[in-house]
């Protein structure tokens, strides 16, 4: 997954944050967060959706019955860098595991990329939500 996702970054930079392949057409961000057990930067290509004045992304790894990497280290640590398009901004992560905000907004990142949806049914878990608030 490593060598996927560093593909990806490196395409991401390349080209003012936009990327082909299944993320064609798609908002696409750079997450970095820090490593709950290492310390160290960790950076992952991760799809969005704006709500209002927030960033939302999905903790699916693709339906996998365990949530991401990153998932795990933001919750250790929720101030996170985002790059979106060619600029940079820090955030504090805020997961949403239930209730009817997290449900509104996975559905809405459903809408944009259906492939989504095909995730939830995939696992037996609730897949969180994570609204990102980017500092100004």
């Amino acid at each position: 997954m490593s060598d996927w996702n560093a593909k990806i970054i490196e395409e991401f930079h390349a080209n003012a944050g936009k990327v082909g392949g299944p993320f064609e057409g798609h908002d696409l961000l750079l997450l970095t967060t820090t490593g709950a057990k290492s310390g160290l930067p960790r950076t992952s290509p991760v799809a969005f959706v704006r709500d209002q004045d927030r960033v939302v992304i999905i903790a699916s790894k693709g339906g996998a019955p365990t949530s991401p990497d990153w998932y795990h280290n933001l919750r250790a640590n929720p101030e996170v860098s985002v790059e979106i398009g060619t600029e940079t901004h820090k955030a504090t992560a805020t997961p949403i595991t239930e209730g009817p905000e997290r449900d509104r907004l996975y559905a809405a990142m459903v809408e944009v990329m259906p492939g989504f949806a095909e995730y939830e049914q995939k696992t037996d878990r609730v897949i969180p939500v994570v609204a990102l608030t980017l500092e100004n």
